[in-house]
């Protein structure tokens, strides 16, 4: 199984390692405009091969994406360099779109055109209004997004922390954008069965206190860790690396992730399945009346963030 990673910056480089240690795939390409770079990390990687399963590692161009099953796609301006660490900022990761926007107008075309077949994993932000973009240069649909499903792994882990569980028994998703209109799933969220809301009432505390703590440190988890590391690229090159194994391997798995939503006029995040085609089917989970409201401004922001990029006669 062949795969490629478009952009080797910090969140490409911290992708490919991932997808190396859970031993995959049996060549990794990866292309960037700078090939040293490229070149340093597949080189530096191959060195640990001997500790992994085994792997081809390699740097090349557009035309070494041939035959790739997926083609992850992490080149853009990140939040740092683009200006969107601002808490108070209701724009968000959007600030990133028109520069981005211009780079995937470059990348997607060249993509296609080397991988034709390719499954499209949009990673870069922001990663909703990028996959309409990727699907109107790139001519079909099969592309998707990371978007909240770093998100929902974010909120699960915080929840798991206030009821003293793991988090990997926290079934608990975070929809919509994977930005500041996110939508937390909290009537839904269970353990065991058992509601979240239910578990924290019995442990006591301020529950509207307990549910604006977890949503701002989600919500800002990415602008957290990029004053400490200067970027978010190690959660986000876990969930990458596992969407894109789900998607080789035919897996239909079910994740939080993005695509292109008819009901919706956009591309957003919910609970899909994911197989060789990439989302093969979108579930409908159970959402309160104030989530259902939610979900549908978060729509309205990403369409009319969509709207300055995409044509309107591009069919939909």
């Amino acid at each position: 199984m062949k795969l490629g990673i478009v952009g080797v910056g910090a969140v490409g480089a911290a992708t490919a390692l991932a997808v190396v240690l859970r031993g995959q795939v049996r060549e990794l390409v990866l292309v960037d405009q700078n090939r040293a770079r490229a070149r340093a990390v597949a080189t530096d990687m191959t060195y640990g091969v001997p500790l992994s399963p085994l792997v081809a590692i390699k740097e090349g161009q557009y035309d070494s994406l041939a035959d790739a099953g997926v083609v992850i796609v992490t080149a853009g301006i990140n939040e740092k360099a683009g200006g969107a660490v601002d808490r108070g900022d209701p724009a968000g990761r959007l600030r990133l779109l028109d520069a981005n926007v211009a780079i995937y107008q470059d990348v997607i075309p060249q993509l296609v055109r080397a991988a034709p077949k390719a499954v499209i994993l949009v990673v870069t932000d922001p990663p909703d209004p990028l996959i309409d973009i990727a699907r109107h240069l790139a001519g079909h649909d099969r592309v998707l997004g990371t978007s909240t499903y770093l998100d929902s792994l974010r909120f699960r882990v915080h929840l798991a922390e206030h009821l003293g569980v793991s988090p990997a028994c926290v079934e608990a998703n975070v929809v919509g954008e994977h930005g500041t209109s996110s939508v937390f799933l909290w009537s839904s969220a269970r353990v065991g069965g058992t509601r979240v809301a239910d578990l924290l009432a019995e442990r006591g505390g301020d529950i509207n206190l307990i549910r604006q703590e977890v949503e701002g440190d989600v919500r800002y988890a990415n602008i957290a860790i990029i004053e400490g590391l200067g970027a978010s690229q190690y959660g986000v090159g876990m969930v990458a690396a596992r969407v894109a194994e789900t998607i080789l391997r035919n897996e239909r798995a079910v994740f939080p992730v993005s695509s292109y939503q008819s009901r919706y006029g956009v591309a957003l995040s919910l609970p899909s399945v994911v197989g060789a085609q990439g989302v093969v089917n979108v579930l409908s989970p159970e959402m309160s009346d104030e989530e259902t409201h939610a979900l549908e401004q978060s729509a309205e922001m990403l369409r009319a963030a969509v709207r300055k990029h995409v044509p309107a006669s591009y069919p939909t």
